[in-house]
């Protein structure tokens, strides 16, 4: 977009960009490759964030870098290239993610016109939020709305996406103002996407399955303890989608995947339940995972992987794992609307 002088300034003034609003799209993050050290980079940026784990830096910090990033990377690269985008050379999280921003800056441009730019950025690995933030303050954005794309608000999650990007703040001497995207797991339009998803899995299927597991990703129970709102959102969650698919209680199923450490999460654990359901003659599921906006190495290895297996090794027959919303018109509508409404006051469609 062209630079021009303020209104009213004289003819020496330098020029500066047009005022626009930015909508900073925000998920987790990938590694850049699948050896060794892009994973161990990845990894150690992941794992030494205090939101993610939050023991003494004296205390974690020497296990971190003496223990587990020398073998770690190891099993998570041969994890990730079970999934790996080898045409683009990236990871499925970071195709999906570009193709949800494209749609939505197409949502935004159709609203909206050249008044917005959208882009994205992962808390980890690239692009990183502190470089994107930048590249929009440079830009002319003097606003932007950070959208974490995570449905259900967690501390690990959210509240570090939102660190960041206050700290790219920081190291601005001329600040953009700054709203932040709320947890959005109860909006109408979401839970109507992940509805359609679900309903349209199971009319592919030549039989209905049993039990329908919804995964979230799992956090340590003390995190539940001290407040943290996660755990509860995603129990509201499956009970919003149970009732909007008119099913009874007993057909769905909430339980919680990724455990990392020795201590104790919330449960229970997707890969225990779903070997306790195949030992109880319960041979046909399907696992859906609405706490992830994107396919991403939870989804296409852990749950496809490691959790469909405990299920078959137990007995289990059919194992249908229904994909995230991803880059589904419906979701990109319903992403661009909650946008929409938290913009009030800066733009209107």
């Amino acid at each position: 977009m062209p630079a021009n002088r303020p209104d009213h300034a004289p003819a020496d003034h330098p020029r500066l960009p047009r005022r626009r609003v930015g909508i900073l799209l925000a998920n987790l993050g990938t590694p850049e490759a699948t050896s060794y050290w892009p994973m161990r980079r990845y990894l150690s940026e992941f794992l030494s964030d205090k939101r993610v784990i939050d023991y003494p830096a004296w205390k974690w910090q020497p296990i971190l870098q003496g223990i587990i990033l020398s073998i770690r990377p190891f099993k998570s690269g041969k994890n990730y290239a079970t999934i790996w985008n080898n045409e683009k050379n990236e990871s499925p999280l970071m195709t999906i993610t570009r193709d949800q921003t494209a749609k939505f800056a197409q949502r935004a441009q159709a609203a909206y016109g050249d008044e917005v730019m959208v882009d994205f950025a992962m808390r980890y690995g690239k692009p990183n939020i502190k470089t994107v933030a930048r590249k929009m303050q440079e830009a002319g954005c003097d606003r932007i709305l950070f959208f974490p794309l995570y449905p259900q608000y967690a501390a690990p999650t959210t509240a570090t996406a939102n660190d960041q990007m206050f700290r790219a703040l920081m190291e601005m001497n001329w600040q953009p103002a700054l709203r932040t995207v709320p947890a959005y797991f109860e909006d109408a339009t979401y839970l109507d996407a992940l509805t359609a998803s679900v309903k349209q899995a199971y009319e592919k299927l030549p039989n209905r399955p049993k039990k329908l597991v919804i995964s979230y990703h799992g956090v340590p129970e003390r995190y539940l303890l001290a407040g943290d709102p996660y755990h509860c959102q995603c129990q509201k969650t499956t009970r919003l989608l149970a009732e909007r698919l008119g099913w009874e209680a007993g057909e769905v199923m909430t339980s919680f995947q990724s455990k990392f450490g020795p201590e104790k999460w919330v449960g229970p654990a997707t890969v225990e339940l779903v070997a306790d359901l195949a030992k109880q003659g319960v041979d046909d599921i399907a696992v859906v995972s609405p706490a992830f906006a994107a396919d991403c190495i939870e989804t296409l290895e852990e749950i496809q992987g490691e959790i469909a297996e405990a299920f078959e090794a137990a007995g289990g027959k059919s194992f249908t794992y229904i994909p995230c919303l991803n880059d589904r018109d419906d979701h990109m509508d319903a992403l661009f609307g909650i946008a929409a409404r938290e913009l009030a006051g800066w733009l209107q469609c």
